[in-house]
């Protein structure tokens, strides 16, 4: 399996500008090998929370359509992230395009004090990843909960990986965060982390990946939009930018 997360900068609530972007990327991961690829927290919309109610879309959306277009074609699966409508409000999720197979979202079951004004916490569809089912997801937040991180060790978990939009302030502590649940749990972990400015702050990018030991096996810089992929079979790294 070759995992790919994408560090990528949103247009402020311009949905189509952002999933065209997203499909440069996609076409980037796919010519490096990758079959999986995760973007960043609400990467379609940027991580807009105030403008959340008026970019919130469903599941379903035929704006999404491509990505499934693309997934089926190209025999890759594409998490991107988008604000969707739900029966009690709106969630931070991650919508899931596999090959052949019905959409699936991974929501954001923990959310920050700040969010909880404009989110409601999120059901998912989907649990672990893979072939082997051994993939587990984060959003954001979601990494600095204990409980979270224990619960996919304990589903089996071998590799974590981090859809997140943290700030130029938050991230080192994001960071030693990941580089802790690596060494702690032995799992592989990887960060697909936004560049550019959302809600007002500026995206601090460096997405990563981390050996199950801890160690940083490879980072972006803080500027640049592109791609790490990961092997889990021969744990190589490919780095890439646009």
């Amino acid at each position: 399996m070759k995992i790919c997360v994408a560090q990528a900068k949103a247009v402020k609530g311009d949905i189509r500008s952002n999933i065209e972007n997203h499909k440069k990327i996609i076409d980037l991961a796919i010519a490096h090998g990758a079959d999986t690829i995760i973007f960043p927290e609400l990467s379609i919309t940027g991580y807009e929370p105030t403008l959340a109610k008026d970019l919130a879309i469903c599941m379903d959306d035929e704006c999404l359509n491509d990505f499934q277009h693309i997934s089926d074609e190209k025999t890759v699966t594409i998490g991107i992230g988008a604000p969707l409508k739900g029966d009690t409000g709106i969630t931070i999720s991650m919508v899931l395009f596999q090959p052949g197979k019905d959409r699936e979202v991974y929501a954001k079951k923990y959310l920050h004090a700040d969010e909880d004004p404009y989110f409601v916490s999120g059901q998912s569809t989907v649990s672990l990843l893979g072939e082997e089912s051994d993939v587990a997801l984060a959003i954001c937040y979601e990494l600095s909960v204990p409980a979270h991180v224990e619960d996919a060790y304990k589903s089996g978990a071998a590799v974590y990986i981090a859809s997140a939009v943290k700030s130029t302030g938050g991230i080192d502590k994001a960071i030693a965060r990941l580089s802790e649940i690596g060494e702690q749990y032995e799992m592989t972990v990887l960060l697909a982390n936004a560049v550019g400015e959302s809600d007002g702050f500026e995206c601090a990018g460096k997405s990563g990946i981390w050996d199950n030991t801890g160690v940083l096996v490879n980072q972006l810089d803080a500027t640049s939009e592109g791609i790490l992929v990961f092997d889990t079979k021969t744990r190589s790294v490919i780095a890439a930018t646009i």
